[in-house]
Order: C-alpha cells, then structure tokens, then sequence
C-alpha cells in the first residue's frame, strides 16, 4: 500500500465543474456555489487566460482537479510526460482534491474520447493497483478513483464492481470518487437496481460525489439504454438516489458535471442549489 497523504478535504457542500464562460457570473455572484472542478488536461500549458483565471478562482473557491487523460486501466505504462505534466499542474495549484477514472481510453498510439470499462479480475486489479501506486508517487498525494458507467458486462469479470473498487482502495491507499449518474446509468443498462449498488459500496471511503445528465435510448432489443453525456440536467431518478446515497454516507462535497451543451450560468447554479438543498435537508434530519 502506499503512503501518500491526504488532501485537505473539499467542503461537504455544492460544487460545480468550471468552464470558462462562467468566468466573470461565478466571480459576481456564485450562488449555492461552494467548490469548483477543472479538468486537469485543460490547464497543462504554460501560461495564458486559462492559467491566470484559474489562480485567480484558487484564491477564492477550494479546487478538485479531475484528470480524463491518464487512462488508468489501459494496457500501456502511464503516459510519463502527461504525469509529468499533472505534477507540475497539481505542485503549483495545490488542490483539495485530485480524481481519475476506474477507466481505459488508449492504446497504442491512440487517444480515446470515451472512458471505457474494464473487466474487473485479478489480472485487471494488480495492473490498476500499480498505476494507482505509480501516480500517488508521482504526485505525492492521494487520488480518488471514480467509477465508471458501463454499457455491458464482461464475462470473465469476478468481481462485483463496489467490492473492486474498495480492494483497489485497500491495496493502494486511494480515496473513491462516487459518481450517483454513473451508477443509475450502469443499473439501467444491466438490469440491476441502483440501491442494491449504494448498500454495497464502502461509502466511508468517498471523497466526493457526482452528478450529471444523461441521454435516454434504446438497444435493438427496445430495452432503455442510458448514455452519460454530462449533457443536460440531472434526471428525477438520480437525485432521488442521491438522497439515497447521502442517507447512508452523511454530508459529502457533491458536485453537478455539465460538459456538453453548457448552459447559462443561472441553469448550471440552479442545478447546484439542488445539490445544496439535498445536503440542508439531510443535516437538518440528523
């Protein structure tokens, strides 16, 4: 196991992941707003706009870094420039919080857009325990792994995703990023039922929490067929399983991912005033 410090914790409350255009409206008036995530790929340069906002907002909201890029699963060594380039990312920064995909997305030469699931077996665990391992070196501190949405089962997979997740936090010391979306679409697409998923996953290991939107389809058998878009707004049953969620684990920092189609900021800020209710209401039941 490594032994990498902890971040100091994001707050239990709402955040959101950043884009640009939203620059001057979270300044002026950030609202239920209390954290804000960047994706770690875009802010490796060297100077710039980006680098310069992205100070400017570290001097005021706590900042996860959410890295899409390292493809933890993948069959390959780690990219050692692109780690390379997330050290320097996360040495200057500092961030509260850093998370990767329980995901592949390269092979050979070849760049991904998707993250794609992995077949969880020994084989599969020893080699992500590794990278998981190689990264906290890197960076000298902990990371979150977060799970993936999953459009099919693997066959030769022997273990259940929850009790994966928390051996490759056992052997390697890594936090978990719990993703509610990504949940409720994997249980739409294998027939399974979300709660049985939350009841089964080590809760006390999560550092933070995700939501977003997905798109509704159907397969050529006409069974619903969820696809994680971070596209539009979070769907009834999602937040309903985010209560679930929080039920059980307590107030956690929980954030709104929207990624594609990105609205106005009022519509982003009132996605994330829906999170922060959901946090009132719990602590105001305990």
């Amino acid at each position: 196991m490594t032994d990498t410090p902890l971040f100091a914790p994001l707050p239990a409350a709402a955040g959101v992941g950043y884009k640009p255009q939203h620059f001057q409206s979270i300044l002026t008036d950030a609202g239920a707003v209390r954290w804000l995530e960047i994706h770690a790929e875009n802010y490796m340069g060297d100077g710039g706009r980006p680098l310069a906002q992205l100070r400017h907002l570290a001097e005021r909201f706590a900042i996860s870094v959410h890295g899409v890029g390292l493809s933890i699963g993948g069959e390959a060594p780690l990219d050692a420039e692109h780690l390379a380039r997330l050290k320097t990312l996360v040495g200057w920064l500092n961030p509260a919080s850093f998370s990767e995909h329980l995901a592949w997305s390269t092979h050979d030469s070849h760049f991904y857009n998707d993250l794609l699931p992995l077949p969880y077996t020994d084989a599969t665990l020893r080699h992500i325990c590794d990278h998981i391992d190689q990264v906290q070196d890197t960076l000298g501190r902990q990371m979150l792994l977060e799970n993936p949405s999953s459009y099919l089962a693997f066959a030769e997979s022997t273990w259940e995703e929850p009790a994966f997740l928390q051996e490759i936090a056992r052997r390697t010391g890594c936090g978990l990023l719990l993703d509610v979306n990504n949940v409720f679409v994997s249980a739409t697409n294998l027939g399974l039922r979300p709660q049985d998923y939350i009841d089964a996953y080590p809760l006390d290991l999560v550092g933070e929490i995700h939501l977003g939107g997905h798109d509704e389809d159907s397969d050529d058998f006409g069974a619903p067929l969820l696809i994680d878009s971070h596209g539009a707004e979070i769907a009834d049953p999602v937040w309903a399983l985010l209560d679930y969620t929080l039920a059980r684990s307590g107030p956690k920092p929980t954030l709104v991912e929207w990624d594609t189609d990105v609205p106005d900021w009022p519509v982003l800020e009132a996605e994330a005033a829906r999170a922060a209710r959901a946090l009132a209401q719990l602590r105001q039941a305990v």
